[in-house]
């Protein structure tokens, strides 16, 4: 079964596994964050839109979008 960022649990630390994106800006987007495969991500809190997320040492709010292409 595959977990993407949208069904963490708050407050736990996971491992990126892969983005899952043929969007190429995306990915950049992504990597420029921090976010990619072997990376630790937490969630923070989920909103009605998205959540925002704690990777390295900064918050991001991330759409769903963006939340159901990361892996974890």
């Amino acid at each position: 079964m595959t977990m993407t960022l949208k069904d963490a649990v708050e407050g736990t630390e996971y491992i990126v596994r892969k983005i899952d994106t043929d969007d190429d800006d995306m990915n950049a987007f992504l990597f420029s964050l921090g976010c990619y495969s072997g990376e630790s991500v937490t969630v923070i809190s989920h909103l009605k839109g998205g959540c925002i997320v704690s990777i390295k040492d900064g918050r991001y709010n991330i759409d769903n979008q963006l939340a159901q292409a990361i892996i974890i």
